[in-house]
This record gives C-alpha cells, sequence and structure tokens, in this order.
C-alpha cells in the first residue's frame, strides 16, 4: 500500500506547474520559494517545528504549511540537475543553522544535521522522483559539504569530546568555509561568526590563564590551560613579548613599510626577505629561508620587477609567500614547512608568518585557509604521529592571541635591567600580565580599501 501511494504521489505532483493554478516556476524562482519559506518559520516558530517542516519537504516531499513549497522543489528535481538540488540543500541548512546559532539554539542545529543520517535516504521506492530526491540526498550526506556541516555543529554537541584532534582547531577549518564566495551567505556568516567566537574563546582563556598561574593562590586550585603546551606556554609567551619597544615585531614591521615606500619591486623582494629572516638567531635556518625565499622570490612576478609596489602586488607576494612557508598545492605541506618543523623551529615559523601579517593585514584569511588545508592533511593520521605539528599549532595560535588580537601582554622584571638587558634568568622571573584593550587587531573588519586575493 506504502508503494502504490509513493506511486500516486509521484503521478500528481509530475503536473504540478498546473496543479495550484500557477504559471510554472523557473528553477530561480522555484529556490527562493524555498529559501523564503524557511527563513520565514526559522524566525517565528519554534525549532522542534521547523525541524518537522524541512523533514517533510524535503525527506517526505509531503505539502507544508508554505503554499506552494513542494511545488518549488518539485521544480528543482524536474529539472534533473543534482548540483542546483545541492546548492539548494546546503543553502537552505545554513538559513536555518545560522539563525539558530545566532539566537543560541544550539540543541536544534545538533538534531538538524542528524536528520541526514537516516536510514530513510536509503530506502527503495517505487516512485521514481522520490527515487531521484533521496539519491541526491544521500550524495549531499556523503559530501564534503555535510562535513563542513558536521564540524560546525560538533562544537555544539556532547560528541565533540569524540571529535579527532583536528578538531580542536574548528576555528581554522572553518575559514575556507567563509572566504569561499561561492560558499552561500548564510554559511559564510555562520562560518566567520563561530570561528570569530572560537578564536575569542581561546584569547580570553589564554589571557586568564597567564595572570592566574602566576598568583600564590593558583597552587591550590586546577587552572584550566587551553593550549597543549603545559607550563611552558609561559615561557612562550614571555619569549615572545619580551621583544619590546623599537625592536619589536609590529615596529620593525611599521619601519619596514616606511622604508620601502618608493622602492621598485625588485628591491622589495630583497628588503622583504631581509625583513623575514632579521632576528630569527639559527644560522642553519636563516640560510635555508634565504635558500628557498629567495629564490622564489627573484622569480616572482618578474613583469613588475621595475614597478612601484601597489597594496594588490604586495598581498599577492606576501600570499605566495605563505604558500612556500606551508602548502604549495593546498593540499599537502610544502618542502620548507617540513623542513622547520623538522628542525624544532615553531616558534620562528611562526614569528616569519606573523610578519608577514603585520605588514600585509589582507593576507590574514588567506593564511588561515592554508593552515586549514594543512589541518586536513595530518589529520588522517594518528594524534601521536602528529606531535610536531601540533606543537606548531599551538605555539601559532599563542602567537597570533598576543600579537593579533585585543589583549595586551606585558612584562614586569623583579629587576632593574632594561629588556635589552635580560638574560634567561630574568625572563624566567618576569611576571606577564594581560589586559583588553581596544586598537589593533589583525582580525577585526577590514577597511573598505582593502583587497583580497585568493
Amino acid at each position: 500500500m506504502a508503494r502504490v501511494a509513493e506511486y500516486v504521489l509521484d503521478h500528481s505532483q509530475s503536473k504540478s506547474p498546473g496543479r495550484y493554478g500557477r504559471p510554472k516556476l523557473t528553477l530561480p524562482e522555484a529556490q527562493q520559494q524555498i529559501f523564503d519559506f524557511l527563513l520565514s518559520i526559522v524566525r517565528e516558530w519554534p525549532p522542534e517545528d521547523v525541524l518537522h517542516e524541512f523533514e517533510e519537504l524535503f525527506f517526505h516531499s509531503t505539502e507544508t504549511t508554505g503554499s506552494g513549497s513542494v511545488s518549488a522543489l518539485y521544480t528543482i528535481l524536474f529539472a534533473n540537475n543534482p548540483q542546483e538540488f545541492h546548492n539548494t540543500l546546503k543553502r537552505s541548512c545554513y538559513i536555518l543553522v545560522n539563525n539558530w546559532e545566532v539566537n543560541r539554539q544550539y540543541e536544534a542545529i545538533c538534531t538538524f544535521v542528524a536528520l541526514f543520517e537516516n536510514p530513510l535516504l536509503q530506502r527503495y521506492t517505487l516512485s521514481p522522483t522520490l527515487k531521484r530526491l533521496r539519491e541526491w540526498l544521500y550524495s549531499f550526506s556523503q559530501s564534503e559539504d555535510y562535513r563542513e556541516l558536521r564540524l560546525f555543529a560538533s562544537r555544539f554537541s556532547e560528541e565533540a569530546r569524540e571529535q579527532p584532534w583536528s578538531a580542536r582547531y574548528a576555528s581554522y577549518l572553518l575559514v575556507p568555509q567563509y572566504t569561499n564566495v561561492e560558499n552561500p551567505i548564510e554559511q559564510r556568516e555562520a562560518a566567520r561568526a563561530l570561528s570569530r567566537r572560537l578564536k575569542d574563546k581561546f584569547k580570553f582563556e589564554l589571557a586568564m590563564y597567564t595572570a592566574h598561574s602566576q598568583a600564590p593562590v593558583s597552587r591550590h586550585r586546577k587552572l584550566r590551560n587551553p593550549t597543549k603546551l603545559g607550563d611552558s606556554v609561559l615561557r612562550l609567551i614571555k619569549a615572545i613579548v619580551a621583544r619590546r619597544g623599537e625592536f619589536s615585531h609590529r615596529n620593525l614591521a611599521h619601519l619596514f613599510l616606511e622604508q620601502v615606500k618608493e622602492l621598485h619591486y625588485r628591491d622589495f623582494k630583497k628588503s622583504l626577505l631581509e625583513y623575514l629572516v632579521y632576528s630569527v638567531h639559527q644560522a642553519d635556518l636563516v640560510k635555508a629561508l634565504k635558500q628557498h625565499l629567495g629564490h622564489k622570490l627573484d622569480a616572482l612576478y618578474p613583469e613588475h620587477d621595475e614597478s612601484e609596489v601597489d597594496r594588490s602586488l604586495q598581498l599577492r607576494t606576501c600570499n605566495r609567500l605563505i604558500d612556500h612557508l606551508m602548502t604549495e598545492d593546498k593540499r599537502t605541506p610544502s618542502q620548507l614547512f617540513t623542513l622547520m618543523l623538522s628542525q624544532g623551529s615553531s616558534l620562528s615559523l611562526a614569528i616569519v608568518l606573523l610578519k608577514l601579517i603585520l605588514i600585509c593585514r589582507s593576507a590574514h584569511p588567506y593564511l588561515e585557509a592554508r593552515i586549514a588545508d594543512l589541518i586536513r592533511y595530518y589529520e588522517q593520521f594518528p594524534q601521536e604521529q602528529c606531535a610536531w605539528v601540533i606543537n606548531f599549532l599551538e605555539v601559532f595560535q599563542v602567537t597570533f592571541a598576543i600579537y593579533a588580537e585585543n589583549v595586551e601582554y606585558n612584562l614586569i622584571s623583579p629587576e632593574t635591567s632594561t629588556p635589552e638587558q635580560w638574560t634567561l634568568e630574568t625572563l624566567e622571573a618576569c611576571r606577564v600580565f594581560s589586559r583588553m584593550v581596544r586598537g589593533y587587531d589583525l582580525e577585526g573588519d577590514r577597511d573598505s580599501n582593502d583587497v583580497t586575493e585568493s
């Protein structure tokens, strides 16, 4: 009887363009009708009712409260374009997820994402149209887009504790979602908001741990260390913050930009290499950086060698250097990345990347997208085999939390010597203080004149 009902439903819906006495919808009109319907109910209805309507529409293709929504869905199905259906479903998902996330209805997000694990998607049906619908739904459930949706939801789920080690770095894994202009605006906004919130959470917890771990009372209570670096994170913070005054990385970046204002591109590239290796203390590492990056820079955009450097050319140059330092094919680690980490130079690599971002703020999303590429590559391996990569990711997070966020870290020395005179023993005795500030933030809203490049 159920199979007969499916046949009747399929036969009747095949005439849907004239079924309600309306003119036949175009594909864009049908998509927009579904988007408008979902947007209207998610803003007004309880999540459980929205979930029911979504399931009735997409999983059972039965009439919903939204008059014409099933007709719109059948218009999309009869177009026989799997990619257009996929795009429609993807945007529909993020319309709901984005609104629930804004309203902190996290349980609804987790329940919604779990809908796509319904065995119904692989159930046999006599109806050709329902068969097509279920096949396309199942295809979506096996896609990278659904994987990204699960990543988003995992931050609100109890099952997040059982996620692979890479889930710890979701703030970076979300970056490709909001930098990809082909993604629906709802997905991009949701991914950007969650990524920023995760980074703010890490920044705040790091500042709190830094402040309280040095207090005598901390010996009697367990403090949450947001890093995987253990107590060594305090030594790392001190080493980074110790570069103050005229020798701070931020001031050196300002000085570099002043000095190269009127240089031709050929000379700019030479000065850029010297700027990047300045303050790198390991002679072997300086040699490796000059050898690898120098060769790449010499061959980079030779047609502009006699031109002045504008913001677009500066951005493209920084992005290409990020490629050489991270991943040149956006899939596998670069030779220089592997070399530096195998030599235990995680901090040096993080500082070189920081120096690039300090002179070209617009390159920051591109850098984080390459971080995501590397995490995706290494997540295929067990955590114990990725210890050196995880160490770099932790060092990178701490470095950028100190320099790139709106928290100010300061060192207070018990001695009267200046920072330039500090020894390792003096640095160890210093205390770190942090405070929230307004001002320079590498991840703040871009100026309207900022340029972008993929």
